[in-house]
């Protein structure tokens, strides 16, 4: 039902802003309340004005089904997301959109609220990508002026993939995913006092998107697809 509304509303909702809303979900296969909250990541993952991200944590490995797409840095960052808002604990599945609004369960019309409020905050830096080959260009100017250090990233991820749990919560189910997150690098720390013109070497062909951070982890600023 949750994936039904959320199609709805993406189909009648209203354009969003040129520059794409991040919306991470820091989910896992061994969870049972999770797959409602992949099927919105599929969802949003067609949507060109969204950047949807799947980040699959390790802490549900130990009940009995290993995630294949676990990582440990991704529970490093969403223990991050949790200090840096005086929280001690963490959930899944959880929402972060725009680095900023936390949503723990597959709450379709609260992430779509987020991601409305995101886009029509006023744009803080403007970013371009391009890609010649194995090398990825990257351009961004602060429109704020404010001089803070921000975080230049590179995600890539998999497009999609269904994998056939065989133990844990969702045993003898096949889960279908979008966007799985593989890695996620820091390119390098800006402090928008100047306009930034950088490359960056890049291989292999899976899709990818340069994200422009706060520290903290905090507020996403920009992202831009890589072409």
């Amino acid at each position: 039902m949750a994936a039904l509304s959320m199609a709805g509303w993406l189909a009648s909702g209203p354009a969003l802003a040129d520059s794409p809303v991040v919306v991470e979900l820091f989910t896992s296969q061994g969870c049972s309340s999770c797959p409602p909250a992949d099927e919105m990541v599929r969802d949003l993952a067609t949507r060109e004005e969204v950047i949807a991200l799947g980040l699959h944590v390790d802490y549900w490995d130990y009940i009995g089904w290993a995630d294949i797409f676990a990582r440990p840095e991704f529970t490093r960052r969403q223990k991050s997301y949790a200090a840096a808002a005086g929280e001690r604990m963490v959930y899944t599945p959880q929402f972060v959109v725009g680095g900023v609004e936390r949503i723990v369960g597959a709450k379709p019309m609260k992430v779509m609220d987020a991601v409305l409020d995101r886009a029509e905050a006023p744009a803080r830096v403007e970013l371009s990508v391009a890609r010649e080959g194995e090398v990825l260009r990257i351009a961004a100017r602060r429109l704020d002026g404010r001089p803070e250090p921000l975080l230049v990233q590179l995600v890539r991820y998999r497009p999609e993939a269904s994998v056939a749990i065989e133990h844990g919560e969702n045993a003898g189910h096949e889960l279908h995913y979008a966007n799985i997150v593989t890695s996620w690098n820091l390119l390098l720390r800006w402090n928008g006092s100047e306009e930034l013109e950088v490359t960056a070497p890049v291989e292999g062909a899976l899709p990818g998107a340069v994200i422009v951070q706060e520290e903290g982890p905090g507020a996403i600023l920009a992202a831009a697809r890589m072409p």
